[in-house]
């Protein structure tokens, strides 16, 4: 697939345009000169071309924090991209950053460039002032407005003109890394994907965006979604915090698994349990990972067996969900949470016959059988697996609106377990038996 990276100094409108082409605001916009600090990913498509779109950090010639692991960031972008987007603002002018931008881009003589002059929706369209532009040495400049639309069309048009064989996408399946700020969830990516894909530093936050990666790992494609660090509500403040946290909910809906990452060298406190319980609310499968577990004191036999009760107490309500106990900053057990994530791949994409289904319901009627209310007793009669992005079971039965929550659970509890579903949840439906099934069924 093309990919196309946009490239410039700080706030020119980089991640204004990203969010144009994609028409999702996927990247943090702000005013605020280095909101976008890591390179993320999104799939763009214009007249029926699909392409992968980078947005990346803005490159300044003066020295300021983060500056050389944005610049690394940007280079993995430029190395990896077949279309640049060069970016510079007509309304702030050109100034020694674009150069110094400019200087850098010449360097990829193999690169199709492409610069963009954004926020020029104030230009008189029959000036001459294009002669500025060109000394860059990158041909004729493209004058856009990524706020207004403006040009956005031949801009695009130029990028999908570059020929490149077509390769064709498979199934990926997604998981986004979720946890409170400076857990390491972005050195548990780094880790995962053998490079510093990520800035990381001891400074809480300094992953803003979700950020996408592509990659492969016994022969089976994964997307992994690195989000920013879950604040508690009360310490929301700034704009850029607000938006991340929005941006974590639209992860996990995403994602066909959540990892949630602890930090096992602090205790776990209130603002765990809460990004917890976004995942058990998201209903999808999850992985708890306890990090840092290098620098874990006094550890023994039994002080993993301790970790899993505490953990089993304070997040009762996913009790399904492994955990697994890894160091990412030093390389360590991360096969065991990769194992657990292809565990649950191939459990989510079971499929089981109607009848086995229904003779396993009778059985666990016969051991427990539903409460009575006043019309009598409730009777299951058949059961059947329709399409869902979790194992999802429709029970036909009399009066289901008589049917107790409790004994639901129990269903539930004694069909994941009966199936070895015990690492995703299930989701059961009651219906009347003279209900038509909506969604495909799964008989075969």
């Amino acid at each position: 697939m093309l990919k196309v990276a946009i490239v410039g100094k700080p706030n020119v409108g980089k991640s204004t345009l990203f969010n144009r082409i994609i028409k999702v605001n996927k990247s943090i916009v702000d005013d605020k000169p280095g909101i976008t600090r890591d390179r993320i990913y999104a799939n763009a498509e214009w007249l029926t071309q699909h392409f992968k779109l980078i947005d990346t950090g803005g490159l300044m010639l003066d020295e300021f924090d983060f500056k050389k692991q944005i610049e690394l960031q940007v280079n993995y972008a430029i190395t990896e991209a077949d279309v640049i987007v060069f970016l510079v603002s007509y309304k702030e002018g050109i100034n020694n950053d674009d150069h110094y931008v400019a200087k850098i881009l010449k360097k990829h003589k193999n690169k199709k460039i492409l610069l963009a002059v954004n926020k020029s929706e104030t230009r008189n369209k029959d000036s001459y002032d294009d002669h500025e532009y060109l000394r860059f040495g990158f041909q004729k400049p493209y004058f856009i407005s990524a706020n207004h639309g403006i040009g956005i069309g031949d801009l695009l048009d130029a990028i999908v003109d570059t020929k490149l064989k077509e390769i064709k996408e498979e199934d990926t399946f997604k998981f986004c890394i979720i946890g409170r700020p400076n857990v390491g969830k972005s050195s548990l990516v780094n880790c995962i994907l053998n490079e510093d894909r990520m800035i990381t530093s001891n400074i809480a936050n300094t992953t803003r965006d979700a950020i996408d990666s592509n990659f492969k790992k016994d022969n089976l494609l994964y997307t992994i979604i690195d989000t920013a660090g879950i604040r508690r509500k009360g310490k929301i403040q700034e704009n850029v915090d607000k938006y991340a946290y929005l941006r974590v909910e639209q992860s996990i809906s995403r994602s066909n698994l959540i990892v949630i990452v602890l930090d096992g060298s602090e205790e776990f406190n209130e603002q765990d349990e809460v990004i917890a319980g976004l995942a058990h609310k998201a209903n999808i499968p999850s992985i708890i990972v306890v990090n840092k577990w290098d620098i874990v004191k006094e550890k023994d036999e039994k002080t993993m067996n301790k970790f899993i009760k505490t953990i089993r107490i304070k997040f009762k309500f996913l009790s399904w969900t492994p955990i697994v106990f890894l160091s990412a900053i030093e390389n360590k057990r991360i096969n065991t949470l990769f194992n657990e994530i292809k565990s649950i791949r191939e459990n989510l994409n079971l499929k089981f016959n109607s009848k086995i289904l229904t003779d396993l319901v009778f059985k666990l009627q016969m051991l427990n059988s539903p409460p009575l209310f006043n019309r009598g007793r409730i009777k299951i009669n058949h059961v059947t697996q329709v399409d869902g992005q979790i194992p999802t079971f429709v029970l036909f039965c009399n009066n289901p609106e008589y049917l107790h929550f409790s004994y639901a659970r129990y269903l539930e509890n004694e069909i994941r377990k009966s199936l070895g579903l015990n690492n995703v949840p299930i989701t059961l439906y009651f219906k009347n038996k003279t209900d038509k099934i909506r969604g495909k069924k799964n008989d075969k």
